[in-house]
């Protein structure tokens, strides 16, 4: 048997939380290799020596960088690579802008266990992970029920059908779910950013948010493609 290997970087300057997050990953299986840093520039050398770090897991206050700034250096340099937030903040405000600048997902430090398998899980089969959240100025109706994440991965066609949607604003609408930037978007599809910020405030529009994090919400509520695929990678004979 053969077996896949998930490489998982933490990047956190306090010792004994990125000494016990090491901890709680690592008893995933021994499938799972996590290195644990304590700021930006070791972050940035590890992912320099191994580009095929599958997840990157960050938190936003560390002594030698801003988080924000990090995160979105890190979605920049690694579109490719998941971004999960694990904050001992979970202030709204710092939800809806970590989503914006493109985390997969945003899990306070306070959560339990479970919480954050469940985070994971969800941001490797390729979901965002959002948890309870009263976004300011938003619809009520958007907001997830207590105690419940927001979790929304590409809806199947069928759900968006009577939002009338572009082709191409589906397309716009399925990189923004991967937490890709408008420059990302842009670089994807071929577009100047310009016509990219056109097509998203077309898609919140037609779904009738205000913010990325909101339309994530609003995906969330469409009707499901079938279960979510389990995470970490199981052993492949």
């Amino acid at each position: 048997m053969t077996e896949t290997t998930m490489k998982v970087l933490l990047i956190d300057d306090h010792p004994l939380i990125l000494t016990a997050l090491q901890t709680v990953i690592q008893g995933l299986g021994s499938h799972v290799s996590v290195t644990g840093v304590s700021g930006a520039r070791a972050a940035r050398e590890v992912l320099a020596a191994d580009p095929g770090i599958d997840l990157v897991m960050l938190d936003l206050r560390l002594g030698d960088a801003d988080g924000f700034e990090l995160l979105a250096e890190l979605r920049a340099g690694y579109p490719a690579t998941p971004v999960v937030v694990v904050s001992a903040s979970d202030r709204s405000e710092d939800v809806v802008r970590a989503i914006d600048l493109g985390a997969m997902g945003f899990v306070p430090k306070r959560a339990s266990n479970d919480v954050l398998f469940e985070a994971l899980r969800v941001v490797m089969s390729g979901g965002i992970y959002v948890p309870q959240l009263a976004l300011g100025g938003a619809d009520p109706q958007l907001d997830p029920a207590p105690g419940v994440p927001a979790i929304a991965a590409a809806p199947p066609a069928s759900a968006l059908a009577a939002y009338k949607l572009t082709p191409r604003q589906t397309d716009v609408l399925g990189l923004l779910l991967r937490g890709q930037s408008n420059k990302l978007i842009a670089r994807e599809l071929n577009l100047s950013v310009e016509t990219v910020k056109d097509h998203v405030a077309a898609v919140l529009r037609a779904l009738n948010v205000n913010s990325r994090t909101q339309a994530v919400i609003a995906v969330s509520r469409m009707p499901s493609q079938g279960a979510i695929a389990p995470w970490p990678p199981r052993p492949s004979p």
